[in-house]
């Protein structure tokens, strides 16, 4: 070979080296980038290109798509809206710098089956490839109730004012985990999310984004809360396993000292003292039995039970095993923000500590959490795993995956759990108690227990004044001597000031309608 051909031999070699490591460079490394940039439209067609599957509650659509004569071939549609939206979530194209596609919810979650992306869909899909037929996504099946999702909506957006409430209802089957209702409000319509119109999306999006109501926020999952007297159920369970028994009296002044230990009439203005609220008197006012405290929500007998006999970290290892601070992150599958019981200072300093007693200073809490509380209990101590969805099916409706109900957790030995029991029935059916309205008397063998709760959020309105306390209700309700349902309501603000008993003024009839409805249908 001579001089000229080697040259043009090596520069086509050179070529040919340098066509293959751009190849390389945008099908692997800039590959990504490329299939996401909002200006690809290729993406965005094939993504609609194909009929996604349906969220399905008891046979019915809540999620479903339909054929358009669009550019793009399907349009999401979410037949009840608002109702079921903070499950949905939304699925549409979203024109942002970094993707076409936005999803939220068990859109999201579950978005490989539904989308048919599934590695089990992979000989469906070559069927479909080799016969020419368009691919179709595969359905889920929800553990929701129909009925017991409306009237958990009915009852939350309530109110006097005529503005949807803020606030959210869990409900869950006891023995199994599953989750019978999730609410949370106000509520938005996912169906403008999903329209074709880029223009209306991204303007209701802004308007929704900037609502300072936050109906994109689902608040059942995914805020986090002061729980209040609700976390009395907790405090309780450790002091049953510290030998404590129901009927034992217990230091319960009007007025406790936590740093020093004192006990008084009245807690002095401006003072590191706890006392109960609207200044009330817990049995004599000096003592009481820890089931009267717990039925009337006695502050002061929590927060030196907190002190003086449990200590932190007994407190703090109950609420993990009731679910609080998990090493992972809880997914059902939506992601579920984590419960705390705060920093270990609130555990160790005495002031903090007495707070903590009572669910104030930095426990935060789910709505989910508080239904898991309840469900704990009427369970007899044993919680189960919560789970959204029931069933994955594939295109032909075949069974891909079932869910089967696992225990997360042993939480109290089930002799003293009945203890528990008792004492949160109790909340409900004694004359102290603070829960009267979540108690059903019209179906025979129906049985109901409690805790409600009334908490401070810390906060202050735009003139420096507190804000009106969160309403809270946990309880729930066995028939015939059987776990039913158990359930979590939070209103937020929806309490006054001062007044212990509007958690079971305000969140508790909203429970009780809830129960109700699940014992009178499929429960």
């Amino acid at each position: 070979m001579n001089k000229p051909i080697r040259k043009v031999a090596a520069f086509l070699a050179v070529l040919f080296a340098a066509i293959f490591l751009n190849l390389n460079w945008v099908q692997v490394v800039q590959g990504s980038r490329y299939s996401n940039d909002p200006q690809n439209a290729r993406v965005l067609l094939n993504e609609y290109a194909s009929a996604r599957g349906q969220i399905v509650v008891q046979g019915r659509a809540i999620a479903e798509s339909r054929a358009t004569n669009d550019e793009l071939k399907y349009l999401r549609g979410y037949p009840q809206g608002p109702l079921y939206a903070p499950v949905t979530g939304f699925y549409s194209f979203v024109a942002t710098p970094s993707r076409f596609l936005g999803t939220t919810g068990i859109e999201t979650a579950e978005n490989t089956v539904l989308s048919g992306k599934d590695p089990q869909f992979f000989g469906a899909n070559l069927a479909d490839l080799l016969t020419g037929r368009n691919p179709r996504g595969g359905s889920v099946e929800l553990t929701l109730d129909k009925a017991v999702q409306q009237v958990a909506y009915r009852e939350l957006i309530r109110s006097s004012t005529g503005s949807p409430r803020r606030g959210a209802v869990v409900a869950l089957d006891p023995t199994t985990g599953a989750v019978l209702a999730a609410v949370s409000t106000p509520s938005y319509n996912p169906n403008v999310l999903s329209s074709h119109n880029a223009t209306a999306i991204n303007k209701a999006f802004r308007r929704l984004s900037n609502d300072p109501s936050q109906p994109l926020l689902n608040r059942a999952f995914n805020q986090l809360y002061p729980p209040g007297s609700t976390f009395k159920v907790v405090v309780s369970a450790a002091a049953l396993k510290q030998g404590v028994r129901p009927n034992a009296a217990l230091l319960a002044p009007n007025a406790y000292f936590p740093e020093t230990g004192r006990t008084a009439a009245r807690c002095p203005h401006g003072a590191d003292c706890v006392e109960n609220f609207g200044d009330e008197t817990c049995q004599n006012g000096k003592t009481a039995t820890l089931a009267f405290a717990f039925a009337k929500s006695c502050n002061t007998l929590f927060a030196a039970l907190a002190v003086e006999r449990l200590g932190g970290r007994p407190i703090a290892d109950e609420a993990e095993l009731f679910g609080f601070r998990p090493s992972a992150p809880l997914s059902i599958p939506l992601p579920v923000a984590r419960s705390t019981v705060g920093t270990e200072a609130d555990l160790t300093a005495p002031g903090f500590l007495a707070r903590t007693g009572f669910g104030q200073q930095d426990v935060r809490m789910t709505p989910l959490q508080g239904a898991m509380i309840a469900a704990a209990v009427a369970n007899n101590g044993t919680l189960m795993r919560p789970y959204l969805v029931r069933r994955e099916l594939a295109p032909d409706l075949s069974v891909l995956s079932d869910t089967r109900p696992t225990q997360l957790r042993q939480v109290l030995d089930p002799t003293l759990d009945h203890d528990l029991q008792s004492m949160m029935q109790g909340v409900v059916t004694a004359p102290e108690g603070t829960g009267h309205s979540a108690n059903i008397t019209d179906i025979q063998g129906v049985s109901v227990a409690g805790k409600t709760g009334t908490a401070d959020t810390g906060r202050t309105d735009k003139n420096g004044n507190p804000e009106p306390p969160d309403a809270w209700f946990i309880g729930y309700a066995t028939k015939d001597g059987a776990p039913r349902i158990a359930v979590a309501v939070i209103i937020e603000n929806g309490g006054v000031q001062g007044n212990e008993t509007t958690g079971g003024e305000a969140a508790a009839p909203v429970a009780k309608a809830v129960m109700e409805t699940y014992l009178k249908g499929s429960g």
